[in-house]
């Protein structure tokens, strides 16, 4: 059962989300993807985000570009923690996504990662962090990959 919700607003997101897909697979996390736009596919958005706990999953990493607004939409929808990374299209590189995902309103909080493959890596250290409160054998591997990087 997936514990992990990967979300992106766009098939072209895919490349970049590619690795925190990696990520999540090398610390053996099981995870979902779904491309469901806040804007296009409202609807989808708000059945997403309301029914996700019942699936079993406990993070959502939700990535979107420009307006942004995928993060901040599911994290409306639900009380699991919803993880954001900005994608970099658009005139802005990113920035108007970024600005999007960190300006959430009090109460309605959505952790925001750095723009791109870097942010997307990060959101997936996220989820390890966050599981790994929980489940023992996720805070092992994610213990296990930080004390690699110290060599």
């Amino acid at each position: 059962m997936p514990l992990v919700g990967v979300v992106m607003g766009s098939k072209s997101d895919s490349e970049v989300m590619q690795a925190a897909l990696d990520v999540l697979a090398s610390l053996g996390i099981e995870h979902e993807v779904n491309i469901i736009s806040a804007h296009r596919t409202p609807e989808k958005a708000r059945e997403y985000a309301r029914s996700a706990r019942e699936h079993g999953i406990e993070v959502i990493i939700a990535a979107a570009g420009m307006a942004a607004h995928l993060p901040g939409v599911l994290a409306s929808w639900t009380t699991l923690p919803v993880i954001g990374v900005p994608m970099a299209n658009g005139e802005l590189k990113g920035v108007d996504a970024l600005y999007s995902i960190v300006q959430m309103p009090a109460g309605i909080p959505v952790a925001c990662m750095a723009i791109g493959s870097t942010g997307a890596k990060n959101a997936a250290y996220l989820a390890a962090e966050i599981l790994g409160l929980k489940h023992d054998t996720i805070r092992r591997a994610y213990e296990k990959y930080r004390s690699e990087l110290q060599k």
